[in-house]
């Protein structure tokens, strides 16, 4: 990489490297060298990169349409829409260009709820600690970490965040201006924290008892990423209002906010819009990106990887317990809790060619293509083994030294 001053504002510490393509789950980068993704873009590029279907989707959309805005009717994204609507819980569907602009959708949904009711004062959201909802004033809000929110001046209000799994705190929480509950079913961004079934189904049953709204953030942990089309299936539970993005778009910039009819009929003509949301580009993907994951067996072929990837990784933590704290996840959104610094522990990966994404709580997340073998799996198993050999060197070496 050239050592040169970025014209790019400088908000991300980028590794030095650059990929020129990328063929299933592999990336190749300018000189040639090959990385096995464990990241796919944080668990965007759900079905690898060039996928065949996905490609040609992309490119027949592109020789027709691009973009007329949403003043028009654009019929791939009332075929996407329904589609989505068949397959969840959700009667309606808005699309975005990322999780964070569902998530602004789902918040505003939630207070138009309760406006449209009648009681205005009914804005507040429950959160919870260690959540990641976003990089806008309102989502930094939400997830409440300080980190994100220093230097923006008044946190939005609105938001009222509670301890993670901390139920008589959560119950303390609602009051008369209380109007939904968000929760992510699995916190990516927090550290691989995993809600319980039992947990989803009691914030169910507390919401229909106060009569708030739920809202699932799936951004990270939707389309197949757990071994179902959303985490919170798990469960048995289904939300009032849900966000997602990344894997919808298997690459292709793009989400959604779905909602039952109730809890969207506040959302009236001109209440809510997007300029470039569900362009005819998008929705082309989109589609395609459904037509695999919505097949026969696919959701199958994800659980199966998934238990495969958790019973390896288990193995690697009796292999390496200086390392490996902990094991957590769901399919394949998997996180190594460590006991090295976890920036050691993707840099290291990297120099073993496996590309892997740190999260919060020293926690390294992995997040291979949702089409990965068990082959590819097994490659990724010797190169985290590798990463850790390595690493326990480095502490014997410093070890010596003292």
């Amino acid at each position: 990489m050239s050592a040169t001053v970025s014209p790019m504002l400088p908000t991300f510490a980028r590794a030095p490297l650059a990929f020129e393509r990328g063929e299933g789950v592999w990336l190749f980068d300018s000189d040639g060298e090959r990385y096995l993704d464990f990241g796919s873009g944080v668990a965007v590029n759900s079905l690898g990169h060039l996928h065949p279907h996905l490609v040609a989707a992309l490119s027949a959309q592109a020789h027709k349409l691009w973009h007329t805005s949403n003043l028009y009717h654009i019929p791939e994204g009332e075929r996407l829409a329904q589609r989505l609507v068949d397959s969840t819980f959700a009667d309606y569907v808005f699309f975005t260009n990322s999780g964070a602009e569902a998530l602004e959708c789902a918040i505003k949904t939630a207070r138009k709820f309760h406006a449209s009711h009648g009681h205005p004062e009914r804005f507040h959201i429950i959160t919870f600690e260690g959540a990641f909802h976003g990089r806008t004033l309102a989502t930094i809000a939400a997830g409440g970490q300080q980190k994100y929110i220093d230097g923006f001046g008044p946190k939005v209000a609105g938001f009222d965040q509670v301890p993670f799994g901390d139920h008589e705190a959560l119950k303390a929480a609602i009051g008369p201006q209380t109007a939904a509950i968000l929760i992510e079913p699995i916190q990516g961004e927090g550290g691989v924290r995993s809600v319980p079934p039992y947990c989803l189904r009691g914030l169910r049953a507390l919401c229909d008892e106060h009569g708030l709204l739920l809202i699932f953030d799936e951004v990270q942990t939707g389309v197949g990423r757990t071994g179902k089309f959303f985490a919170h299936e798990h469960s048995g539970v289904a939300p009032d209002i849900m966000a997602i993005a990344k894997g919808i778009g298997g690459g292709f910039p793009m989400g959604a906010c779905l909602t039952t009819h109730a809890a969207g009929e506040g959302m009236t003509p001109g209440s809510h819009g997007s300029t470039f949301g569900g362009n005819p580009l998008a929705m082309a993907v989109g589609n395609a990106v459904l037509d695999i994951v919505l097949a026969p067996g696919f959701f199958d072929h994800v659980a199966k990887m998934g238990l495969l990837l958790k019973q390896r990784l288990a193995e690697l933590k009796d292999l390496h317990p200086k390392i490996i704290a902990e094991i957590r996840g769901e399919g394949l959104l998997m996180g190594l809790k460590l006991h090295v610094p976890n920036t050691d522990f993707t840099t290291q990966a990297r120099l073993h060619k496996l590309l892997t994404i740190p999260a919060g709580d020293n926690v390294v997340r992995l997040l291979p293509p949702l089409i990965i073998s068990e082959d590819e799996l097994a490659d990724g198993f010797t190169r985290l083994d590798a990463a850790c050999t390595s690493l326990e060197q480095t502490l014997l070496q410093k070890e010596l030294t003292v």
